[in-house]
This record gives C-alpha cells, sequence and structure tokens, in this order.
C-alpha cells in the first residue's frame, strides 16, 4: 500500500523526456584563474550567440533555449558536474547502541518471563 502511494507521487511528478538537474562545481569560480576562463568561454558563446541573432528572425523561445543551452555546456566544460558524497543514512556508532538496547530489552524481557513461569509452577 505504501509503495503504491509512493510510486503514484513519483509518477505524479515524474515527466518524460525531461532530464535530470545537473548540479555543477561553483566552487572552482573561487579561483581566478578558472573564474577568467569561465568568463571568456562564456563570451565567445554569446558573441556568437549574438552573430546568430543578428542574421535571421528568432522567437523568444529559441533565443531562451540557445542561452540556456549555451551556459550548460559551458559550465560543463569549464566547471564539471559536482560531485555528491552520499552519507549513510544511521552510523554504525547509532546501530551500535540500537543494538545494545535491543539486547538489554530481550534480556529483560526474559528475566521477566523466567520470573513469571516460575510463579506459576510453583503455585
Amino acid at each position: 500500500m505504501v509503495v503504491a502511494k509512493m510510486k503514484l507521487k513519483l509518477n505524479k511528478h515524474w515527466t518524460i523526456g525531461e532530464t535530470a538537474l545537473q548540479w555543477f562545481n561553483t566552487a572552482f569560480l573561487w579561483y581566478t584563474n578558472k573564474l577568467n576562463e569561465f568568463k571568456i568561454a562564456l563570451n565567445n558563446r554569446f558573441q556568437a550567440l549574438q552573430d546568430l541573432l543578428k542574421e535571421g528572425e528568432t522567437t523568444l523561445e529559441g533565443n531562451c533555449k540557445k542561452i540556456k543551452e549555451a551556459l550548460t555546456s559551458t559550465c560543463q566544460e569549464i566547471l564539471g558536474l559536482k560531485e555528491h558524497h552520499h552519507k549513510q543514512w544511521i552510523s554504525i556508532e547509532t546501530l551500535n547502541k540500537k543494538g545494545r538496547t535491543r539486547g538489554q530489552q530481550s534480556n529483560k524481557g526474559r528475566e521477566s518471563q523466567e520470573l513469571t513461569s516460575r510463579d506459576t509452577w510453583e503455585t
């Protein structure tokens, strides 16, 4: 039931043909040489776009699409994609603590069962 609900929620927000978000490593922009390289590459791309726009008629959607493509391709070439560092959901220390408490709880449960079973046999 829960799995079906999650699938429905995911399908609701998932569109066919849409690409996943790309996160670029913007930390490289703190370095002046990478920043200058990025600016030069971006200026070259936009200069080429301006030349194309002057030549013929274009639509607003087409212009936006070309600008987005120029930005993403420049970011991908110069900055690269951001690396994802996946953290563990539950640390090993937490699992060990949980295991100790479960062991203590099960020992208490066994002791109480032994006491009740002794009482019932003696009476």
